[in-house]
């Protein structure tokens, strides 16, 4: 499966939904979902590839919310008993992003599983109307429906 990259000439943003622990993420600012696959070239006589040999699979992101999303996330976890979002098992975590390109069009959804957060912060601007909070992940995996 390919990157997914949508543009709002593409798709609406107003068909977006991204789910992250079953509560639907109205502060929503942007997101990212990736699939990696390690593959590299394998050499015989002569300097021309021969094949190309596949390894090691991975899943990443990132979602982008606005300030208040990421504090009520990370006030969920702490109330679970961990301190951050970054410290909640991945097992618990699964991220849906459902999406259409037109409003005729079927639903197209991205569930991630295994979604561990690798950082969280606390970013503001001078001048800044609201605070944005990136939140980069890995995954175990990501299948799309």
């Amino acid at each position: 499966m390919a990157n997914i990259n949508i543009t709002s000439s593409e798709c609406a943003w107003a068909h977006f939904e991204v789910k992250l622990l079953s509560k639907v993420i109205k502060g929503l600012k942007g997101f990212s979902t990736k699939k990696t696959v390690e593959s590299e070239h394998i050499y015989g006589a002569g300097n021309e590839p021969i094949d190309i040999m596949k390894g090691n699979t991975k899943y990443e992101g990132n979602i982008k919310l606005l300030g208040f999303e990421a504090d009520a996330l990370n006030r969920a976890a702490q109330i679970a008993g961990y301190d951050d979002i970054t410290e909640v098992p991945h097992e618990l975590i699964v991220i849906t992003i459902s999406y259409k390109k037109k409003a005729g069009e079927k639903i197209n959804t991205i569930v991630t599983s295994g979604v561990q957060f690798t950082e969280d912060g606390f970013e503001m601007e001078q001048g800044a109307k609201n605070r944005e909070v990136t939140l980069p992940y890995i995954a175990m995996s990501r299948r799309m429906i």
